[in-house]
């Protein structure tokens, strides 16, 4: 079992100690950094958009890398960090639609980043999808992010590091097959491009099928990554990136009322399974690809330039029909959810890095300027009269289809535009100081042939951080940062309604102490987004709301021998709302006040030579519904178990099995108006031949 790369190195003395950082950041995207074997910890640009050690970082960050997806056999997106802090992973249940995260007790819709750009999620359903096998880490910055990415909510950012090409020849043909008709065969192949020692290339396919949670829903997939890395020059290399993916089948609408899932009924309880939609009419077929490069030239000793580019495009057709909620009824009326349309999206970060190093401090300098544009065109057939279901004997086929003259034309555009700057300054190899400044300027529009809603807006987002250094591993810190998201829409009076505005202060410490292969973070912070808007007595909404969350996280990951390896997190959120001017500071839906995870690998080579075991258990306490939902009861805490075992039968081959929530718990994992089933339990398994 590889070693964990978080032992803490002895902090830099001089210029030289930092060659092995500057080597890397010469060879690979600043986006793009791997673990650097020097007992070193992970270095990331996600955080700072500069290349740094996480633990020299005065925020909240997470990583999960390529490594441990494969050991957890993650095959969705919105499980790669149910072992992390902070993170509630599939508040909604199994969506085979869309990857759902909730960030210290925001949604964290819009947070989903891949390679520092943004992944445009909009229209309510247009959903880039993000495939876990072709990701070589993921990036986890908790908190408000906008001093680097702009708009964003306040929970935080996850952004995805894609596979990209390496030195030397390697590959990875993986086949799997599992319960709910689970059938996947990936590629992962990388060399250096024959007879050139200055290119090399990378491709990564997957193909996927398996059956939905509910009765009568499918997935199929298909996945194609190509990538190419140039070193133009001994001062200048690019890497280009691309991706193709389609998916297509019945998705799974899984919105169930509260009567029959978390109320007893005279009729029982709504089988998780049981289908509230049209399985014949239901339908989703989304085609998306990019196609982008990542640009770095070192101008000279100081001086670098870094620029990354993406173009995307995602064509939607979705056909979704759902029940409505209730808590006292079998018989439900149902809706449907109609979108046909596509868009395109461009975006641009470039960035001057600057550093310099004196006798008794370092520092680094960044200046950007970054621009993101959407083109969305689509048809909305949303119907809220799609007749009636019973939700214990579900009948289907008594529905009129929706007719194309009921369509509602939308011609969505966005843009935005972003200038910042930061500084990062160390002093005596004990300090770390941290400031930053950012101007926004965004306009976007929603044009139908009868409304408009516009935005026109100018935003400042600042960001300060401070960080002590001690010789016994321990770093305290303090930051601030802050956040904002335009809203789409004007009050009474017609005037526009101002961004939502998020602001956090967060403390915690670091520590990594010399001698433990691991690290250990803590972090308590206190977060707030204003504007928010309420139903007021009057009638229209008016923004004085607020959205509050305070908590305390713990994250460790380390080896406690040489052959045990242990990842643990626990964490308390108490995230609170305004909904109207009679109800205020409500419990949140869907984040537990409590929440503790812990995964346990054991290396057995040394008694049975090319055995590893691994097991996990979750904790996620219990939640509250949504006020004014009309549900008077709490969703119940429930604990899960997860486990593998693999073989390495050679050098070569080795297979693998994974068994998520062992004893197929039947659990609510949520409420708003609806309630949602979590997942059910889940066995693959999988051959696989690398060299």
């Amino acid at each position: 079992m590889p070693r964990l790369p978080f032992a803490r190195r002895p902090l830099a003395r001089s210029i030289s100690a930092l060659i092995p950082v500057t080597a890397v950041l010469i060879c690979a995207s600043a986006y793009a950094q791997e673990t650097i074997d020097t007992g070193t910890t992970v270095v990331t640009a996600t955080a700072l958009k500069v290349a740094t050690p996480q633990l020299e970082t005065p925020r909240s960050i997470s990583t999960v890398s390529a490594e441990e997806l494969e050991t957890r056999s993650v095959n969705k997106f919105d499980e790669t960090f149910q072992y992390r802090s902070g993170v509630v992973s599939q508040p909604y249940g199994s969506d085979n639609n869309a990857d759902w995260f909730f960030l210290r007790g925001f949604n964290a819709e819009n947070s989903t980043y891949q390679d520092g750009l943004r992944l445009f999620r909009t229209g309510g359903y247009f959903w880039w999808m993000t495939e876990p096998f072709g990701i070589e880490r993921v990036d986890l910055l908790k908190g408000p992010a906008s001093i680097l990415y702009g708009e964003a909510p306040p929970g935080g950012v996850i952004n995805a590091i894609s596979k990209r090409p390496t030195a030397e020849e390697r590959g990875l043909v993986d086949v799997e097959v599992g319960n709910r008709g689970h059938r996947q065969v990936g590629v992962d192949i990388s060399d250096p491009v024959s007879g050139r020692d200055d290119m090399r290339y990378r491709m990564v396919g997957k193909y996927r099928d398996s059956e939905g949670e509910l009765d009568g829903t499918e997935k199929e997939s298909y996945y194609f990554a190509p990538s190419l890395a140039v070193d133009l020059s001994d001062n200048t290399n690019v890497t280009f990136l691309a991706s193709v993916q389609r998916e297509e089948g019945v998705p799974t609408t899984a919105f169930f009322p509260a009567y029959g899932t978390l109320y007893d009924t005279p009729f029982g309880k709504i089988d998780r399974e049981t289908n509230l939609g049209e399985p014949a009419y239901d339908n989703i077929d989304q085609q998306q690809a990019s196609l982008g490069y990542e640009l770095e030239h070192r101008i000279n000793d100081t001086w670098e330039f870094q620029q990354n580019f993406r173009y995307s495009h995602l064509d939607l057709d979705l056909r979704s029909v759902y029940a409505f909620p209730s808590n006292d009824s079998r018989t439900l009326g149902r809706g449907i959810i109609l979108r046909d349309g596509e868009y395109d999206a461009y975006t641009i970060d470039n960035r001057l890095v600057a550093r310099q190093y004196g006798e008794n401090f370092e520092n680094t300098f960044l200046v950007g300027v970054d621009y993101q544009k959407l083109d969305l065109e689509y048809a909305d057939g949303d119907s809220f009269s799609f007749g009636t279901i019973d939700a214990f004997e579900p009948s289907y086929g008594n529905y009129t289809p929706v007719s194309s003259a009921s369509l509602i034309d939308h011609d969505v555009d966005k843009n935005q535009i972003g200038f910042y700057v930061q500084d990062q300054f160390r002093l005596n190899d004990r300090w770390i100081f941290l400031a930053g400044a950012r101007h926004d300027a965004i306009e976007s529009s929603d044009e139908t042939a009868t409304t408009r809603q516009s935005v026109d807006d100018e935003q400042l987002s600042l960001s300060a951080g401070v960080m002590y250094l001690a010789d016994n591993g321990l770093s305290p810190y303090v930051s601030y940062s802050e956040s904002f998201t335009p809203l789409a829409s004007s009050d009474a009076s017609g005037n526009a309604y101002k961004p939502l505005e998020g602001e956090q202060l967060e403390v915690g410490m670091k520590y990594a102490p010399a001698g433990f292969d691991g690290y250990l973070t803590v972090a308590a912070f206190d977060l707030k987004e204003t504007n928010s808007l309420l139903t007021t007595d009057a009638g229209p909404q008016r923004q004085i709301g607020e959205r509050t969350s305070s908590g305390l996280e713990f994250e460790g990951v380390g080896y406690l021998t040489d052959d045990l390896q242990l990842t643990a997190s626990y964490t308390y959120t108490d995230t609170r709302i305004d909904v109207s001017e009679s109800q205020q500071d409500e419990r949140a839906p869907f984040v537990p006040y409590h929440m503790a995870s812990a995964w346990l690998d054991y290396d057995m080579s040394s008694t049975l030579p090319g055995f590893a075991v691994g097991a996990g258990v979750r904790y996620l306490g219990e939640t509250a519904p949504s006020p004014g939902s009309g549900i008077n009861r709490d969703v119940p805490s429930t604990t899960l178990y997860d486990a593998m075992a693999s073989y390495a039968i050679n050098d070569s081959w080795t297979a693998q099995v994974n068994v998520n929530n062992i004893t197929d718990e039947e659990y609510v994992s949520g409420c708003d108006f609806y309630c949602y089933y979590g997942e059910s339990r889940s066995v693959i398994g999988s051959v696989k031949y690398s060299w």
